[in-house]
Order: structure tokens, then sequence, then C-alpha cells
């Protein structure tokens, strides 16, 4: 673990927790060892209190909907896979043979579920002081950005706000599911009083859903001039 510790710059107590925080439930149940699911719950947790101070303490004036909005953009699952990544701890993670062969290093889903969890571990072996100053290693670049500017909130919350301002909701609706049940691609349509907005697909239903919120805000952009 010495390698992994080395990049996450934070050396463990207690080693079992890395161990566990690298292991996928795949792995997991095929050696009957702890997997990193409960650490992910906790990390997940972690993460949000942290960002929840962050925010509210860098912008007294702003209310709930914006800090919420504002989270989410900096715990979504692409910021935080990005992050697992450029930590360049992934082949590092303990996957089954099956998980392993069909791409699980590179999947967003289990990136993410791993930074929580290594973020979770840290707070198990070293208190909230330590897994602070992980967070802020991991999630620096991302957490200099002045998330209270409008171009960052995600695409749906943007559409959501520009049809409101016109009466109009968005109504997303799944078009279609293919590929393997390890690497699905979701297409989704959104749509506003019965007129279809844009398209997207994505490896996730909210990646598909953002895909097309970010088509349906780019045509009204084009019919509008701007």
């Amino acid at each position: 673990m010495s390698p992994v510790e080395a990049k996450i710059g934070y050396e463990f107590r207690q080693k079992k927790l890395l161990t566990q925080a690298l292991t996928h439930p795949s792995y997991g149940g095929d050696h009957h060892v702890p997997d990193y699911q409960r650490l992910e719950f906790l990390g997940d947790a972690v993460l949000e209190l942290y960002i929840s101070d962050r925010l509210y303490r860098a912008y007294p004036l702003l209310g709930e909907g914006k800090l919420t909005r504002m989270r989410a953009d900096l715990v979504r699952e692409s910021m935080l896979s990005k992050a697992l990544e450029d930590l360049d701890i992934s082949k590092y993670i303990y996957l089954s043979v099956g998980e392993d062969r069909g791409g699980g290093r590179e999947k967003p889903s289990i990136l993410c579920d791993v930074l929580e969890a290594v973020i979770g571990a840290i707070y198990l072996d070293g208190g909230s002081k330590c897994a602070a100053a992980f967070i802020q290693r991991a999630l620096g670049d991302a957490l200099k950005q002045d998330t209270s500017r409008e171009d960052h909130l995600d695409y749906k919350s943007r559409l959501q706000s520009v049809l409101q301002s016109q009466g109009n909701m968005p109504v997303y609706e799944l078009t279609a599911r293919e590929g393997p049940d390890h690497a699905p691609v979701f297409s989704y349509r959104v749509s506003a009083d019965g007129t279809e907005l844009g398209t997207g697909s994505g490896a996730s239903k909210q990646q598909a859903q953002l895909n097309a919120a970010e088509d349906a805000l780019k045509r009204l952009a084009a019919q509008s001039g701007g």
C-alpha cells in the first residue's frame, strides 16, 4: 500500500482500511473480504459536510437552493472520478477478473466510489482534519473555481432555470438502453410543453440527462441567435 499512500499523501496507521477502500464489491464477494461500500457511505457524508461548510462560509449571502446546486456541481460523479484518475491509483483497485476485463478501472462510477471510500478510510484512521486535507489535495483545482457563477451550474439546473422563466418545466424521457450490463449506454430526450428540445447519451442515466440538457441549451441559444 505504500505506493498508494505516497500518491494520496497520507500514511495509514490501519493499513486494512486502505485495502478495504480499494476493494470493489466484485472482488470482495469472490474472496470473502470486506469491500469499500461502507467506507464509501461514510466518505460521501464526510465530503458533503466539507463542501457544505466551505460553501456556507465562502458565500454568506447565498440561499439554500443556490448552495445546494453549487455543492452538487462539486461532488458530481465526473468531478470525483477525474480526481481519482489524477491520483493515478486506479491500477491498485481490487476487482474481480470479470469486472477488470469489462473496463472497471476506467468506469467513472467505480472511480467515484473509490475516492469517497478513501475519504471515509482517512476519516476513520486520522480524523476530520486529515480527511479535509486529503479532499483539498484531491479536489483543489475544482474547489478554486468560482462556483457562484451561473456557468458552473450543471446543465440540468441551467435548462430548468431558462424554462421556468418561460413558464415551462423540462421533462426527461428514456428513449433507449443499449450495451452489456457492465457497460450500459442510456439515451434520453428532454422536452417542454410537448416539444423536443435536445437529446443525449451517457454511461449513466444522470450523465445522459445532463448531455440532453446541454444539447437543449445549445439549440435554444442557436434559435435566439446567442
